[in-house]
């Protein structure tokens, strides 16, 4: 049998129904859902950060919120069979970037991937559920 994922929300009541109908049938399944807050640890070659994230997320659409060295932001992107890919604007050095972070979710509680600093760099991040 092929894995089934499913991408919920805390606060959807249809998630919940096809979850509980999912373990009723015995049917095995992963549950996808990201939502909340998460603290990265981002390594690039000018140097390290910890920014925090809050993601909303809604099937494979992500929206939140982005606080670190390019100040504050909303974020937008997709969470598709696993692989995340989320992005937003920002400045820092008095420099405008758009920054995009691509990668894998691990479980539900950890995340890993690369960032693109617009022109000013690339690195790695891993995150965590706060």
């Amino acid at each position: 049998m092929k894995e089934v994922r499913i991408y919920t929300a805390r606060y959807c009541p249809y998630c919940a129904s096809a979850k509980s109908l999912l373990k009723q049938k015995g049917i095995p399944f992963t549950d996808i859902d990201i939502s909340g807050n998460w603290v990265f640890a981002v390594e690039t070659g000018a140097g390290s950060g910890q920014p925090t994230f809050t993601f909303k997320q809604d099937g494979e659409k992500l929206t939140g919120t982005y606080s670190g060295a390019f100040g504050k932001a909303n974020l937008t992107g997709t969470l598709k069979g696993g692989e995340i890919k989320f992005s937003f604007s920002g400045e820092a050095g008095g420099q405008s970037a758009e920054v995009v972070y691509t990668g894998k979710v691990i479980n539900k509680d950890s995340m890993q991937g690369t960032v693109q600093l617009g022109g000013l760099g690339e690195g790695t991040w891993t995150g965590k559920r706060q």
